[in-house]
Protein backbone atom coordinates (compact mmCIF):
# COMPACT_ATOMS: atom_id res chain seq x y z
CA UNK A 1 0.00 0.00 0.00
CA UNK A 2 1.55 3.39 -0.79
CA UNK A 3 2.34 5.87 1.55
CA UNK A 4 2.95 9.61 0.40
CA UNK A 5 4.59 12.06 3.23
CA UNK A 6 4.20 15.72 2.73
CA UNK A 7 6.57 17.55 4.96
CA UNK A 8 7.87 21.39 5.62
CA UNK A 9 3.89 22.53 4.76
CA UNK A 10 1.63 25.08 6.41
CA UNK A 11 -0.83 22.64 7.33
CA UNK A 12 -4.65 23.77 7.22
CA UNK A 13 -7.10 22.21 9.65
CA UNK A 14 -10.27 23.28 10.65
CA UNK A 15 -9.64 25.30 13.43
CA UNK A 16 -5.87 25.85 13.05
CA UNK A 17 -2.73 25.85 10.71
CA UNK A 18 0.83 25.00 11.64
CA UNK A 19 4.03 24.15 9.88
CA UNK A 20 3.88 20.43 9.53
CA UNK A 21 3.83 17.15 8.17
CA UNK A 22 0.73 14.70 6.52
CA UNK A 23 1.24 11.45 5.52
CA UNK A 24 -1.85 9.35 3.81
CA UNK A 25 -1.54 5.85 3.19
CA UNK A 26 -3.15 3.97 -0.02
CA UNK A 27 -6.89 6.33 0.10
CA UNK A 28 -6.82 7.89 3.77
CA UNK A 29 -5.49 10.27 5.46
CA UNK A 30 -3.07 8.41 8.37
CA UNK A 31 -1.59 11.15 10.15
CA UNK A 32 -1.11 14.87 10.77
CA UNK A 33 1.95 15.88 12.79
CA UNK A 34 3.56 19.46 13.96
CA UNK A 35 7.41 19.76 12.19
CA UNK A 36 8.84 18.12 9.86
CA UNK A 37 10.52 15.31 8.62
CA UNK A 38 13.99 14.03 6.89
CA UNK A 39 12.70 10.77 5.54
CA UNK A 40 14.08 10.37 1.90
CA UNK A 41 10.77 9.57 0.38
CA UNK A 42 9.34 12.15 2.04
CA UNK A 43 8.05 15.76 -0.43
CA UNK A 44 9.44 18.98 0.97
CA UNK A 45 6.23 20.87 0.24
CA UNK A 46 8.38 24.22 0.62
CA UNK A 47 6.02 26.31 3.11
CA UNK A 48 3.48 26.22 0.59
CA UNK A 49 -0.17 25.73 1.95
CA UNK A 50 -1.30 21.60 2.10
CA UNK A 51 -5.66 22.10 2.29
CA UNK A 52 -8.28 19.26 1.66
CA UNK A 53 -9.64 19.34 -2.08
CA UNK A 54 -12.10 21.02 -3.13
CA UNK A 55 -15.35 20.45 -3.46
CA UNK A 56 -17.85 21.99 -6.22
CA UNK A 57 -21.86 21.88 -5.95
CA UNK A 58 -22.51 23.56 -9.14
CA UNK A 59 -20.61 23.98 -11.82
CA UNK A 60 -21.87 24.29 -15.64
CA UNK A 61 -18.49 24.02 -16.62
CA UNK A 62 -19.13 20.46 -18.55
CA UNK A 63 -22.05 22.81 -20.71
CA UNK A 64 -19.49 25.46 -21.79
CA UNK A 65 -17.10 22.47 -23.67
CA UNK A 66 -20.21 20.62 -24.95
CA UNK A 67 -21.36 24.18 -26.50
CA UNK A 68 -18.06 26.15 -26.72
CA UNK A 69 -20.20 28.52 -29.35
CA UNK A 70 -23.79 28.85 -29.49
CA UNK A 71 -25.07 26.32 -31.35
CA UNK A 72 -22.22 24.76 -31.68
CA UNK A 73 -21.39 21.48 -30.38
CA UNK A 74 -18.25 19.53 -29.40
CA UNK A 75 -18.09 15.63 -29.12
CA UNK A 76 -19.21 14.89 -25.51
CA UNK A 77 -16.12 12.57 -24.18
CA UNK A 78 -13.37 14.77 -25.48
CA UNK A 79 -15.16 17.52 -23.91
CA UNK A 80 -15.84 15.81 -20.36
CA UNK A 81 -11.91 14.51 -19.94
CA UNK A 82 -11.31 18.95 -21.32
CA UNK A 83 -13.56 19.79 -18.56
CA UNK A 84 -12.29 17.60 -15.63
CA UNK A 85 -8.69 18.38 -16.68
CA UNK A 86 -9.60 21.96 -15.97
CA UNK A 87 -11.27 20.95 -12.24
CA UNK A 88 -7.83 19.45 -11.83
CA UNK A 89 -6.17 22.10 -12.65
CA UNK A 90 -7.96 24.45 -10.15
CA UNK A 91 -8.06 21.73 -7.16
CA UNK A 92 -11.23 20.56 -7.40
CA UNK A 93 -11.56 16.87 -6.41
CA UNK A 94 -15.10 16.60 -6.07
CA UNK A 95 -17.12 17.84 -8.79
CA UNK A 96 -21.08 17.79 -9.24
CA UNK A 97 -21.58 18.69 -12.99
CA UNK A 98 -24.40 21.05 -13.00
CA UNK A 99 -26.96 19.32 -16.22
CA UNK A 100 -29.34 21.84 -16.98
CA UNK A 101 -32.65 20.57 -18.72
CA UNK A 102 -36.08 21.89 -20.11
CA UNK A 103 -34.95 25.06 -21.74
CA UNK A 104 -37.44 25.39 -24.49
CA UNK A 105 -35.37 27.17 -27.34
CA UNK A 106 -34.33 23.51 -29.02
CA UNK A 107 -30.73 24.51 -29.99
CA UNK A 108 -29.95 24.79 -26.90
CA UNK A 109 -28.49 22.00 -24.69
CA UNK A 110 -30.60 22.34 -22.20
CA UNK A 111 -33.60 20.94 -24.55
CA UNK A 112 -32.02 18.17 -26.19
CA UNK A 113 -31.25 15.10 -23.99
CA UNK A 114 -28.27 13.87 -21.96
CA UNK A 115 -27.75 10.11 -23.17
CA UNK A 116 -24.66 10.84 -24.96
CA UNK A 117 -22.93 12.17 -22.31
CA UNK A 118 -24.20 9.93 -19.78
CA UNK A 119 -22.42 6.98 -21.99
CA UNK A 120 -19.42 9.42 -22.22
CA UNK A 121 -19.51 9.93 -18.11
CA UNK A 122 -19.53 5.81 -18.05
CA UNK A 123 -16.78 5.03 -20.40
CA UNK A 124 -14.73 7.73 -18.97
CA UNK A 125 -14.98 6.36 -15.67
CA UNK A 126 -14.08 2.98 -17.12
CA UNK A 127 -11.28 3.37 -18.55
CA UNK A 128 -10.46 5.82 -15.70
CA UNK A 129 -9.78 8.98 -18.12
CA UNK A 130 -10.79 11.47 -14.98
CA UNK A 131 -8.95 12.97 -12.40
CA UNK A 132 -11.56 14.53 -10.31
CA UNK A 133 -14.08 12.27 -8.88
CA UNK A 134 -17.62 13.55 -10.42
CA UNK A 135 -21.58 13.09 -9.71
CA UNK A 136 -24.56 14.45 -11.10
CA UNK A 137 -26.55 17.85 -10.41
CA UNK A 138 -29.65 18.05 -12.30
CA UNK A 139 -31.45 21.65 -12.60
CA UNK A 140 -35.28 21.16 -13.43
CA UNK A 141 -36.16 24.28 -15.10
CA UNK A 142 -40.06 24.39 -13.53
CA UNK A 143 -41.75 26.03 -16.55
CA UNK A 144 -40.40 23.78 -19.18
CA UNK A 145 -43.19 21.67 -20.52
CA UNK A 146 -40.29 19.22 -21.60
CA UNK A 147 -38.59 19.21 -17.91
CA UNK A 148 -40.14 15.56 -16.69
CA UNK A 149 -39.27 14.14 -20.15
CA UNK A 150 -35.35 15.04 -20.29
CA UNK A 151 -34.92 14.16 -16.37
CA UNK A 152 -36.23 10.24 -17.00
CA UNK A 153 -32.56 9.31 -18.47
CA UNK A 154 -31.50 10.09 -14.99
CA UNK A 155 -33.94 8.44 -12.67
CA UNK A 156 -31.86 5.42 -11.27
CA UNK A 157 -28.33 6.80 -12.07
CA UNK A 158 -25.61 6.39 -8.97
CA UNK A 159 -24.03 9.59 -9.79
CA UNK A 160 -27.12 11.34 -8.97
CA UNK A 161 -26.94 13.44 -5.64
CA UNK A 162 -28.61 17.11 -6.31
CA UNK A 163 -31.75 18.41 -7.86
CA UNK A 164 -32.03 21.94 -7.96
CA UNK A 165 -35.17 23.89 -8.40
CA UNK A 166 -35.16 26.53 -10.76
CA UNK A 167 -37.02 29.22 -12.84
CA UNK A 168 -35.52 31.34 -14.96
CA UNK A 169 -38.95 33.54 -16.20
CA UNK A 170 -37.59 37.08 -16.82
CA UNK A 171 -39.12 39.72 -14.18
CA UNK A 172 -38.61 37.65 -10.89
CA UNK A 173 -35.73 35.86 -9.30
CA UNK A 174 -32.48 36.43 -10.92
CA UNK A 175 -33.96 38.22 -13.89
CA UNK A 176 -35.71 40.79 -11.71
CA UNK A 177 -34.57 43.43 -14.29
CA UNK A 178 -35.73 42.37 -17.93
CA UNK A 179 -32.49 44.38 -19.72
CA UNK A 180 -30.39 42.02 -17.33
CA UNK A 181 -32.04 38.99 -18.93
CA UNK A 182 -31.80 40.79 -22.69
CA UNK A 183 -28.45 41.29 -22.31
CA UNK A 184 -27.61 37.57 -21.03
CA UNK A 185 -29.68 35.68 -23.50
CA UNK A 186 -28.52 37.91 -26.46
CA UNK A 187 -25.06 37.71 -25.24
CA UNK A 188 -24.95 34.19 -24.00
CA UNK A 189 -26.95 31.96 -26.05
CA UNK A 190 -26.77 34.33 -29.49
CA UNK A 191 -30.83 35.59 -29.35
CA UNK A 192 -32.12 38.09 -31.58
CA UNK A 193 -34.04 40.55 -30.11
CA UNK A 194 -37.00 39.24 -32.04
CA UNK A 195 -36.76 35.74 -30.07
CA UNK A 196 -36.04 37.31 -26.88
CA UNK A 197 -39.44 39.39 -26.99
CA UNK A 198 -40.95 36.29 -28.35
CA UNK A 199 -39.61 33.94 -25.15
CA UNK A 200 -40.58 37.27 -22.70
CA UNK A 201 -43.80 37.33 -24.36
CA UNK A 202 -44.52 33.29 -23.96
CA UNK A 203 -42.77 32.91 -20.43
CA UNK A 204 -45.48 33.94 -17.81
CA UNK A 205 -47.98 31.57 -19.39
CA UNK A 206 -45.20 28.46 -19.17
CA UNK A 207 -44.63 29.29 -15.93
CA UNK A 208 -48.32 29.86 -15.08
CA UNK A 209 -48.99 26.17 -16.33
CA UNK A 210 -45.97 24.50 -15.44
CA UNK A 211 -43.65 25.78 -12.88
CA UNK A 212 -45.77 24.58 -9.95
CA UNK A 213 -46.80 20.95 -11.02
CA UNK A 214 -43.43 20.49 -12.14
CA UNK A 215 -41.79 21.37 -8.49
CA UNK A 216 -44.18 19.21 -6.85
CA UNK A 217 -43.38 16.29 -8.89
CA UNK A 218 -39.39 16.99 -8.24
CA UNK A 219 -39.88 17.60 -4.72
CA UNK A 220 -41.55 14.27 -4.61
CA UNK A 221 -38.87 12.29 -6.48
CA UNK A 222 -35.96 13.64 -4.42
CA UNK A 223 -37.99 12.79 -1.00
CA UNK A 224 -38.61 9.01 -2.29
CA UNK A 225 -35.00 8.65 -3.47
CA UNK A 226 -33.57 10.81 -0.73
CA UNK A 227 -31.89 12.91 -2.95
CA UNK A 228 -30.39 16.47 -1.41
CA UNK A 229 -32.61 19.61 -3.12
CA UNK A 230 -31.60 22.83 -3.52
CA UNK A 231 -33.59 26.11 -4.57
CA UNK A 232 -32.24 28.62 -6.84
CA UNK A 233 -32.32 32.11 -7.21
CA UNK A 234 -34.46 32.83 -3.88
CA UNK A 235 -35.73 36.20 -3.94
CA UNK A 236 -38.01 37.03 -1.21
CA UNK A 237 -38.96 35.57 1.86
CA UNK A 238 -41.50 33.74 0.62
CA UNK A 239 -39.36 31.88 -1.37
CA UNK A 240 -37.36 31.04 1.13
CA UNK A 241 -40.09 29.60 3.44
CA UNK A 242 -41.44 27.50 0.74
CA UNK A 243 -38.00 25.52 0.29
CA UNK A 244 -37.70 25.09 3.98
CA UNK A 245 -41.18 23.71 4.35
CA UNK A 246 -40.37 21.81 0.81
CA UNK A 247 -37.11 20.03 2.93
CA UNK A 248 -34.55 22.18 0.39
CA UNK A 249 -30.96 21.94 1.88
CA UNK A 250 -29.26 24.11 -0.07
CA UNK A 251 -30.39 28.18 -1.44
CA UNK A 252 -28.39 28.83 -3.81
CA UNK A 253 -27.35 32.15 -5.07
CA UNK A 254 -30.00 33.66 -3.36
CA UNK A 255 -30.71 37.55 -5.21
CA UNK A 256 -31.28 39.87 -2.07
CA UNK A 257 -29.70 40.27 1.47
CA UNK A 258 -32.97 39.70 2.96
CA UNK A 259 -33.26 36.44 1.35
CA UNK A 260 -29.96 34.97 2.00
CA UNK A 261 -30.18 35.64 5.90
CA UNK A 262 -33.63 33.79 6.09
CA UNK A 263 -32.12 30.86 4.38
CA UNK A 264 -28.70 30.79 6.50
CA UNK A 265 -31.04 31.26 9.60
CA UNK A 266 -33.09 28.66 8.39
CA UNK A 267 -30.92 25.99 8.16
CA UNK A 268 -29.84 26.15 4.55
CA UNK A 269 -26.72 26.36 3.27
CA UNK A 270 -26.07 29.24 1.50
CA UNK A 271 -24.11 29.10 -2.15
CA UNK A 272 -22.61 32.27 -3.97
CA UNK A 273 -20.67 32.24 -6.89
CA UNK A 274 -17.17 32.39 -7.02
CA UNK A 275 -17.19 34.46 -10.40
CA UNK A 276 -19.45 36.90 -8.17
CA UNK A 277 -16.69 37.49 -5.12
CA UNK A 278 -13.94 37.56 -8.00
CA UNK A 279 -15.79 40.35 -9.77
CA UNK A 280 -17.13 42.28 -6.56
CA UNK A 281 -20.84 41.76 -7.67
CA UNK A 282 -23.46 39.11 -9.52
CA UNK A 283 -23.58 39.80 -13.64
CA UNK A 284 -27.41 40.11 -13.12
CA UNK A 285 -27.11 43.17 -10.96
CA UNK A 286 -28.21 40.87 -7.44
CA UNK A 287 -26.47 41.13 -4.44
CA UNK A 288 -22.71 40.75 -4.06
CA UNK A 289 -21.19 37.53 -2.46
CA UNK A 290 -18.83 39.64 -0.65
CA UNK A 291 -22.02 41.20 1.30
CA UNK A 292 -23.06 38.38 2.65
CA UNK A 293 -19.60 37.12 3.75
CA UNK A 294 -19.42 40.05 5.65
CA UNK A 295 -23.01 39.86 7.44
CA UNK A 296 -22.00 36.44 8.30
CA UNK A 297 -24.77 34.74 5.85
CA UNK A 298 -22.10 32.83 2.95
CA UNK A 299 -21.64 29.31 4.05
CA UNK A 300 -20.13 28.10 0.28
CA UNK A 301 -18.83 28.90 -2.81
CA UNK A 302 -19.30 27.36 -5.90
CA UNK A 303 -16.94 28.07 -9.25
CA UNK A 304 -20.34 28.52 -11.31
CA UNK A 305 -19.23 28.92 -14.60
CA UNK A 306 -15.56 29.59 -13.93
CA UNK A 307 -13.20 26.72 -12.10
CA UNK A 308 -10.57 28.47 -10.86
CA UNK A 309 -12.58 31.07 -9.34
CA UNK A 310 -13.58 28.74 -6.47
CA UNK A 311 -10.17 28.50 -4.48
CA UNK A 312 -9.21 32.84 -5.86
CA UNK A 313 -12.90 33.83 -3.95
CA UNK A 314 -11.51 31.87 -0.93
CA UNK A 315 -8.68 34.03 -1.01
CA UNK A 316 -11.05 37.14 -1.70
CA UNK A 317 -13.05 36.27 1.39
CA UNK A 318 -9.62 36.73 3.32
CA UNK A 319 -8.98 40.01 1.65
CA UNK A 320 -12.04 41.79 2.01
CA UNK A 321 -14.44 39.83 3.98
CA UNK A 322 -12.06 39.73 7.03
CA UNK A 323 -12.14 35.53 7.20
CA UNK A 324 -9.22 33.66 8.64
CA UNK A 325 -7.91 31.16 5.62
CA UNK A 326 -9.56 27.68 7.94
CA UNK A 327 -12.65 29.64 7.42
CA UNK A 328 -12.74 31.09 4.26
CA UNK A 329 -11.21 27.02 2.78
CA UNK A 330 -14.51 25.79 4.68
CA UNK A 331 -16.66 27.58 2.15
CA UNK A 332 -14.75 25.50 -0.67
CA UNK A 333 -14.30 22.11 1.51
CA UNK A 334 -15.82 21.35 4.64
CA UNK A 335 -19.32 22.93 4.31
CA UNK A 336 -20.01 21.63 1.10
CA UNK A 337 -19.56 18.05 2.40
CA UNK A 338 -21.58 18.79 5.13
CA UNK A 339 -24.31 20.33 2.93
CA UNK A 340 -24.35 17.31 0.47
CA UNK A 341 -24.13 14.75 3.03
CA UNK A 342 -20.48 13.58 2.45
CA UNK A 343 -18.84 12.52 5.79
CA UNK A 344 -15.32 10.68 4.29
CA UNK A 345 -13.79 13.98 2.79
CA UNK A 346 -14.09 17.99 3.14
CA UNK A 347 -11.35 18.51 5.65
CA UNK A 348 -7.36 17.16 6.66
CA UNK A 349 -8.43 14.36 9.14
CA UNK A 350 -6.59 11.06 9.82
CA UNK A 351 -9.08 8.91 8.54
CA UNK A 352 -10.68 10.81 6.00
CA UNK A 353 -10.19 10.28 2.14
CA UNK A 354 -6.65 11.78 1.20
CA UNK A 355 -8.19 14.34 -1.69
CA UNK A 356 -5.29 17.26 -0.50
CA UNK A 357 -3.89 19.94 -2.74
CA UNK A 358 -0.58 21.70 -2.68
CA UNK A 359 -1.51 25.53 -2.57
CA UNK A 360 1.85 28.11 -3.36
CA UNK A 361 -0.01 31.90 -2.67
CA UNK A 362 1.52 34.29 -5.46
CA UNK A 363 1.49 38.09 -4.16
CA UNK A 364 0.94 40.40 -7.04
CA UNK A 365 1.44 43.96 -6.58
CA UNK A 366 -2.00 46.02 -6.51
CA UNK A 367 -3.69 42.52 -7.75
CA UNK A 368 -4.01 40.66 -4.27
CA UNK A 369 -2.93 36.67 -3.87
CA UNK A 370 -3.32 34.60 -6.63
CA UNK A 371 -3.45 30.93 -5.17
CA UNK A 372 -1.31 28.71 -7.44
CA UNK A 373 -2.26 24.94 -7.23
CA UNK A 374 0.64 22.99 -7.45
CA UNK A 375 -0.03 19.47 -6.59
CA UNK A 376 -3.19 17.52 -6.39
CA UNK A 377 -3.79 14.15 -4.86
CA UNK A 378 -7.59 12.27 -5.08
CA UNK A 379 -8.08 9.44 -2.97
CA UNK A 380 -4.08 8.89 -2.28
CA UNK A 381 -3.11 9.55 -5.82
CA UNK A 382 -1.32 12.06 -7.58
CA UNK A 383 -3.25 13.65 -10.14
CA UNK A 384 -1.60 16.87 -10.64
Amino acid sequence: MKTTVLTNAKIVLPEEIFLGTLEFQGTLIKGITRGNTSALASIDCEGDYVMPGLIELHTDNLERHLMPRPKTYWAELPALVAHDAELIAAGITTVFDSIGIGEADDSSLRGKGWEAVLKALKDAQEHQMLRSEHFLHVRCELPSPKCIDLFQVFEGHPALKLISLMDHTPGQRQFQDIEKARVYYMGKKAWSLQYFEERVAAAAELQEKYANPNREHFIGFAKEHQICLASHDDATLEHVHQAIDEGVRICEFPTQVAAAQAAHEGGLAVIMGGPNMMRGGSHSGNVAAVELAKLGFLDILSSDYVPASLLGAAFKLIDQAGFSLEKAVACVSTHAAKAIGFDDRGALEVGLRADVIRVKPIGLEGQGTLPLVRSVWRAGQQVL
